[in-house]
């Protein structure tokens, strides 16, 4: 007799948490659970730019324009709008669940895809052999 577990497809589990559970924590609680790197961020205690955005979060803002790039993603901040700087302007994300754990500027990146136009003539060795006219 071979019993069938339940699907366990679209229900969210953070290290072994569901994400109500994860809410229910306090930071010091979350911490345990975290990654080293995100622990002794949150061990070390949030700066007072962070502590003010964790308060807007809390405050329940539509969206948040920021530059804390380094902010961790908390569970209470779930189903909430950033606005983070990339250097040159404010682009919008969205944290999901599986955000948790991660901070903001990972969802942003800073550098732009290179795109190149065509060389100019003297740009190549070749190119002093390509006719002007």
């Amino acid at each position: 007799m071979s019993e069938e577990l339940p699907s366990r497809k679209g229900e969210f589990q953070y290290r072994g948490y569901s994400l109500e559970e994860l809410q229910e924590m306090d930071i010091e609680e979350f911490a345990e659970v975290v990654g080293a790197r995100m622990r002794r961020t949150l061990e070390r205690g949030l700066t007072e730019e962070q502590e003010k955005l964790l308060e807007r979060v809390r405050d329940g803002d539509d969206e948040i324009r920021t530059h804390l790039r380094n902010m961790p993603i908390l569970p209470e901040m779930v189903d909430t709008t950033f606005m983070v700087h990339d250097g040159q302007e404010f682009e919008r994300v969205d944290v999901e669940a599986e955000m948790i754990g991660h901070y903001l500027g990972e969802f942003e990146l800073t550098r732009k895809d290179v795109e190149h136009g065509q060389a100019g003539i003297g740009a190549t060795r070749s190119s002093k052999f390509v006719p002007l006219k």
